[in-house]
């Protein structure tokens, strides 16, 4: 997995955008993918040329449901 994802991006790097989405904090990338080298690759290219956004916050899954449950109580 980890060489594929390199690979893809090594396809893409400087030719197209790539949008990532991840639990996981980059920070503990390097742990997640258990090999320094290609890890600090992928975060390269990564990082590399790129816009960050870092979501804080509830749940939107939890406050819909937190919202669903309160309006079936009410009824």
């Amino acid at each position: 997995m980890r060489r594929d994802l390199l690979e893809i991006l090594d396809d893409r790097y400087d030719g197209r955008s790539t949008l990532i989405t991840s639990q996981i904090p980059v920070e503990q990338w390097h742990t997640y993918l258990q090999d320094p080298t290609i890890a600090d690759a992928i975060l390269d290219r990564l990082i590399h040329n790129s816009y960050r956004l870092t979501l804080k916050g509830e749940s939107m899954r939890k406050q819909k449901t937190a919202l669903a449950t309160r309006t079936a109580k009410a009824r």
